[in-house]
């Protein structure tokens, strides 16, 4: 490693002490919560066993999702391998918690750029999405501070408006992520004025982050993937909606059959990486948002614009860091895949993404094909350029890429 490099690292660890501390501590306050869970469950090696078929009695599957309900304090759970995507999740859920005629409302502007198809927006509408299948869609923006716009909100609101949904993450935006408390007041006006409308939040990025979840200030339905932070990195695929029972169970008879619902689907693989990946995800997480730690910090004392900052409370995993230019961004992504313990031979360039509106440069050199919980960066080839960091299973790797990312910058002439 260039020692130069390595000094610089070394100055943004001293500075970060504190910040490090305070994620430690989440670890350990949401390590104890799903050790606590697992005992009162009586959690054993017959939890593991495969199904096959109807999926009837599935003790395994039906103990994983009454663990996940508790976890997030809700009345039920829908925890399913078979559940592709954090998208198919948020897919499934905005059309099991919607009807044709009703209005779905963003209260955090326009959501993550893969649900875009799914909503049915812009000129051309996607076979299929919600709009073809008579549903419509608004958006209210966020304040310039980033809060939630509640008296905007209610202005939307109609009788049509059935479901408010909200993204904790940032996605592709300069904004700032939500903590979970931000959605209290959001779901006492709803619950309070427009008792005929549920809100919903799109959770991905934010599991284990902070002490508590969405689901604890009001928000009846969660959702997220198993191929982020609560997966712990070895769940090797899935996805979760957490909520209400009424709300839960329309989302199941969306993903098999009305009626039938979460009692039906076998999986003919072992539950042990969802159980394990779970009691993992804290101290996961943890690493995760050491290395976005120290990724802000280095940039930082680069003099490159970065949010959150290393000293900001955070809501998610991801950090986004203005690089200014093309090649900058690129030079970065390719740094932290030349890292990567998976086909770090790769040399990303921007494509054109399925699901994405601009080029995409993507590094994602991770044992789970796709997995966010894994080190991975990738942006939009868009100005002002920014890098979306998420990720790293060990501060130790997040570290070393770190540094081969720098040295790329360098070697590039971009840094």
């Amino acid at each position: 490693m260039n020692d130069s490099i390595e000094n610089m690292i070394q100055r943004a660890e001293t500075e970060l002490k504190d910040a490090f501390a305070e994620a430690e501590r989440v670890e350990r306050v949401r390590t104890r919560q799903i050790l606590d869970v697992f005992r009162a469950h009586r959690i054993s090696y017959r939890h593991f066993s495969p199904t096959t078929g109807y999926g009837y009695d599935d003790v395994g599957r039906d103990t994983l999702e009454a663990v996940y309900a508790d976890l997030f304090h809700t009345e039920a759970a829908l925890m399913r391998p078979q559940i592709a995507s954090g998208t198919a999740a948020l897919s499934l859920t905005l059309f099991g918690l919607t009807r044709p005629g009703e209005r779905i409302l963003s209260a955090t502007g326009l959501p993550y750029d893969t649900l875009l198809g799914i909503l049915g927006t812009g000129m051309d509408v996607t076979p299929g999405s919600l709009k073809e299948n008579g549903r419509s869609f608004d958006l209210v923006e966020l304040k310039p501070d980033g809060t939630i716009d509640l008296e905007a909100v209610a202005r939307a609101m109609t009788s049509e408006t059935t479901l408010i949904i909200a993204q904790r993450s940032r996605g592709y935006s300069w904004r700032p992520s939500l903590m979970p408390e931000a959605f209290a007041p959001l779901a006492e006006m709803i619950h309070s004025r427009f008792p005929w409308a549920r809100l919903m939040v799109d959770n991905c990025y934010g599991e284990f982050v902070r002490d508590q979840e969405p689901t604890d200030f009001g928000a009846d339905v969660c959702v997220g993937s198993l191929i982020k932070n609560p997966g712990g990195g070895i769940a090797p695929t899935g996805g979760y909606i957490v909520g209400s029972a009424e709300a839960v169970d329309r989302v199941a008879w969306r993903l098999t059959a009305p009626g039938l619902g979460r009692e039906l689907g076998s999986y003919a693989g072992d539950y042990r990486p969802f159980y394990q990946g779970l009691f993992m995800a804290p101290h996961t997480v943890c690493q995760a948002l050491k290395t976005a730690l120290l990724a802000a910090r280095l940039f930082e004392n680069l003099g490159l614009r970065s949010t959150p900052g290393s000293t900001e409370k955070r809501a998610d995993i991801i950090q986004a860091i203005q690089m200014g230019t093309p090649e900058r961004l690129v030079a970065f992504c390719q740094g932290i895949q030349s890292a990567s313990p998976i086909d770090s031979m790769a040399m990303p360039e921007p494509w054109d993404m399925p699901g994405y509106d601009d080029p995409v440069v993507m590094a994602a050199g991770t044992f789970v094909a796709g997995a966010s919980i894994e080190l991975s960066a990738d942006g939009p080839m868009r100005a002002p350029y920014i890098a979306y960091m998420q990720g790293g299973l060990t501060y130790t790797h997040g570290r070393l890429a770190l540094a081969e990312a720098l040295g790329r910058m360098m070697e590039k002439g971009t840094l």
